[in-house]
């Protein structure tokens, strides 16, 4: 599907979900805030594989009051899975690093139009005042029932502009709703400062009492995938989102305050921070996976809100990780990871990074994989560099060899038990920031790095697992005896670690044709007396 803008806006790109079979869509009465988030997710703690989850699309929407909603919500619509977020992106996950390298490197400038379709509706004035009026009209459901104290925007696109120089940041914060006109901004404080945030500090430096501010709901994905992706402070995301798409994104003048708003938008709420007043916000679960406990944060007051005739309303699922907002992040910072190791370190050996998702959400874990027989010093080189490549990410660094998969803990338990002596191959590094996280908020307390050689320091025997011919081979059977399917978790065969010989290959073949009788008669011609039991032995390569 092609656009005449020359991007997909998010209906445009729920129509090519639905046409991929990605969309689940979900037509009975859902309560917003006690079953929505809840269902959804079910996909990722429910034992299916990441391939299997989809995007979902509620369209009868109620309250525990029975109050029925208008707006649909979209939930897992841009990453629930990296084919979801590949779908948003126009192009193959392989491919997904390459467009984010020419985006950033060739940015292009967007284009201002008026008229956008993102003011086709406009509420001001008295309409956002009382129970059922602006914000509480709108169907946003509570993300974490049971913890979190209200409703709460979580795939949001917030606009706001240097005071200085007039340019603009667009992030993703979190907004809970407070009242019909009013919301609490979480502008996040990470180290060095959000861009949002930095804003904050320059508009209240410079002695005004209000900042102007947008969240927006709904932006085109290329638009929607700049707000979690960390750009440098100072690049305007409308450029890099422009060099994603090949095509100036169209902005529009927001309708109530001074900034540029995408004019594809589905909802835009407009309003000014208050630069005098801080208010508690919070509890909410957190993508750190935790519940972030209240805190003073950015009051909003809304000026107005504007939307298509007929919007759709994102909502992230986000929280414990697997989850939506770290797949977004994944598939994103892994390739910044290995690019700086590669490119900017030279560190020629390295062939992947990958940030540990489930229950870790990318921050604390990260594993990096090497070829085998690359320099030590090589290899503690990428676990300095993967550690403080980014201040929230690489607490624990990992190295590993490439037979073993990053995203199976019982693998990487397996070298670190087996390929990893501690004395040497462990390394602490004191001074940490607590970074984002649950224990952010301990003021002044340090944490600390873990780095880890896990790779095979010499050759080892091969994995005791049958060859992979015969497990193939068994599997086939496994299936036509109608068995219960099966799930492959690797290792699922046997592979060599360069201790092995071509004389036990041969050996081992005798052995399944049923001619093992002949290894003995061979083994018979080997004996010694002048050695002690289990001394080794290796057998003579064949002379080619």
């Amino acid at each position: 599907m092609t656009s005449p803008t020359g991007y997909n806006d998010l209906q445009q790109h729920i129509e090519e979900l639905r046409a991929k079979g990605l969309l689940q869509e979900i037509d009975q009465p859902i309560d917003k805030d006690s079953e929505m988030h809840p269902l959804v997710r079910w996909q990722f703690v429910g034992g299916m594989h990441e391939s299997e989850r989809k995007a979902f699309l509620f369209t009868n929407i109620v309250n525990a009051k029975g109050r029925k909603y208008d707006i649909p919500v979209l939930v897992g619509g841009l990453a629930a899975n990296r084919e979801i977020y590949s779908v948003g992106m126009g192009c193959a996950v392989e491919d997904i690093q390459a467009k984010w390298d020419k985006a950033i490197n060739h940015p292009i400038p967007p284009v201002l139009v008026s008229n956008p379709v993102c003011q086709e509706v406009i509420i001001e004035g008295a309409a956002l005042q009382g129970e059922g009026n602006g914000l509480d009209m709108l169907s946003i459901p509570i993300s974490t029932p049971g913890f979190d104290s209200a409703p709460t925007l979580t795939a949001t696109n917030v606009v706001t502009k240097d005071v200085n120089t007039g340019v603009q940041n667009m992030g993703t914060y979190r907004c809970q709703l407070k009242a019909p006109d009013r919301l609490v901004v979480r502008m996040a404080t990470r180290v060095g400062g959000a861009g949002g945030y930095l804003h904050y500090l320059a508009w209240k430096k410079a002695g005004h009492k209000t900042m102007p501010c947008a969240v927006v709901l709904g932006c085109p994905p290329y638009v929607a995938f700049m707000g979690p992706q960390k750009l440098p402070i100072g690049v305007d995301e409308f450029d890099v989102a422009g060099g994603l798409a090949g095509a100036p994104i169209e902005i529009s003048k927001a309708y109530s305050v001074d900034l540029h708003v995408p004019a594809q938008s589905e909802i835009v709420i407009e309003g000014l921070i208050d630069l005098e007043w801080l208010e508690p916000e919070a509890p909410f679960g957190e993508s750190h996976g935790h519940v972030a406990l209240e805190e003073f944060n950015l009051p909003m007051t809304i000026t107005a809100i504007t939307h298509r005739r007929k919007p759709v309303i994102p909502s992230y699922i986000s929280q414990v990780a697997p989850s939506e907002s770290s797949v977004i992040k994944k598939v994103a910072y892994e390739p910044l990871f290995l690019n700086y190791l590669k490119t900017t370190l030279s560190i020629k050996g390295v062939k992947k990074v990958s940030l540990h998702e489930p229950l870790t959400g990318l921050l604390r874990v990260t594993i990096i994989t090497v070829e085998k027989g690359i320099a030590k010093t090589e290899i503690w080189r990428a676990l300095y560099g993967a550690a403080f490549f980014k201040g929230d990410c690489g607490k624990i660094c990992i190295a590993v060899n490439d037979d073993i998969d990053p995203e199976n803990a019982d693998a990487l338990f397996w070298a670190m038990a087996y390929r990893m002596n501690p004395v040497h191959d462990i390394q602490t590094l004191d001074h940490r920031g607590q970074g984002h996280g649950p224990k952010r908020e301990n003021d002044g307390e340090e944490d600390s790095t873990l780095l880890m050689d896990a790779t095979m320091k010499s050759p080892m025997p091969p994995l005791a697992l049958p060859t992979q011919e015969y497990m193939v081979h068994a599997k086939k059977l496994w299936e036509s005896l109608d068995l219960p399917k099966l799930k492959p978790q690797a290792p699922w065969f046997g592979y060599t670690l360069g201790d092995w010989s071509s004389v036990w290959d041969a050996a081992a073949k005798r052995a399944v044709d049923g001619d093992y009788l002949e290894n003995g008669k061979i083994s018979k011609t080997q004996v010694r007396n002048d050695v002690t039991a289990e001394t080794k032995f290796r057998p003579e390569e064949p002379t080619q």
